[in-house]
Formats: structure tokens, C-alpha cells, sequence
């Protein structure tokens, strides 16, 4: 079992957004797809379990690869250091420096700034919250690393992990 999907939205996306200044309904959701798609919404945290369908290792909730992460760092941070410093806010003290792709599948807001950042960086709008089929179609356009990704998969994983979660009040 997995996070429950509003806790996610509550504790983890919604803050974490706020923090980059780039919160809206249609990127809560984009990432909670996100999410209930790579991991179940965290049931895995690596891709070891499918080694035998010859994936590629992603780490945490969002299935981050390393290279990935070296890629936001090094083409899209190193060009926003403001934003580059808020991001290494959210990452821990001395973990970071040691094993910084740890930080993908042991800090959920380190991963989830991340993981917005991999959609953020092609500038391109949102789909409307409320268009299922259109965050599935964003998602596979600039996100989905794997060769046939199914929009299908993002669908029904995100109605499975997603839509069936209670909504919770941050109290």
C-alpha cells in the first residue's frame, strides 16, 4: 500500500508548490498522476522489483533517474539560482552532499520539486485540471521515460491510487 493520494496532495505537493510559487490544481494533479503512475503512489521506491523487464532504475515516489536529476541540476538550475537555492533548501544537510540521488526516494518534498521541475522546464501551460486525458498526454510527452508509454496506464493508475482517496483537512 501505497500514500494516501490526499495526504500527498496536503502534506507534501501543495506546500511544496507553494514554495516554488507554482501552485495550481493542474499541477497537483499532473504530479499525483505522476506518482500513482511510477510507484503506485510509493508502494516501490526504486525499480529493483522490475529489473527483469530490463527498466531503467528510477528512485522515490516519482521514479526519478539519476540522470534526470543531474540533468535538472546541471542544464535547468545552474541557469535559475534562485530557484536552484530553494530547491537545495529542500534537500537535507549532509545526506545531500553524500548521496544526492538518495534524496529522490527518502525526501518527498526534495522529490516532488524535482519531479515539477522535470515538467516545468519545457515552459509549455497545463491542461485544465479537470482533463484526465490531457495531464495522461502531458505526462507522456515530458515526463515518461520508458518507450511506449500508455496514456491508458496513467489514466487508470491515477483513477485506481487517486480518485478513491477520502479528502483530508490539514488541521
Amino acid at each position: 500500500m501505497g500514500i494516501c493520494a490526499e495526504e500527498l496532495r496536503t502534506f507534501v505537493i501543495r506546500p511544496t508548490l507553494e514554495l516554488l510559487e507554482h501552485r495550481s490544481d493542474a499541477a497537483e494533479e499532473l504530479l499525483l498522476g505522476t506518482a500513482a503512475r511510477e510507484s503506485g503512489l510509493g508502494f516501490h521506491l526504486t525499480d529493483n522489483h522490475r529489473k527483469r523487464l530490463h527498466c531503467r532504475q528510477g528512485l522515490g515516489i516519482f521514479r526519478i533517474r539519476p540522470y534526470t536529476h543531474r540533468k535538472i541540476w546541471d542544464q535547468f538550475l545552474i541557469n535559475h539560482p534562485n530557484l536552484a537555492s530553494t530547491i537545495r533548501g529542500l534537500a537535507s544537510q549532509h545526506d545531500f552532499l553524500i548521496n544526492p540521488h538518495g534524496e529522490l526516494a527518502t525526501n518527498l518534498r526534495y522529490a516532488t520539486a524535482i519531479a515539477w521541475l522535470i515538467y516545468y522546464r519545457n515552459f509549455k501551460p497545463l491542461p485544465d485540471a479537470h482533463d484526465l486525458e490531457g495531464l495522461a498526454r502531458f505526462w507522456k510527452r515530458h515526463y515518461q521515460r520508458h518507450p511506449n508509454p500508455s496514456r491508458e496506464e496513467f489514466i487508470r493508475h491515477y483513477r485506481e491510487y487517486v480518485s478513491g482517496c477520502p479528502q483530508v483537512s490539514a488541521a
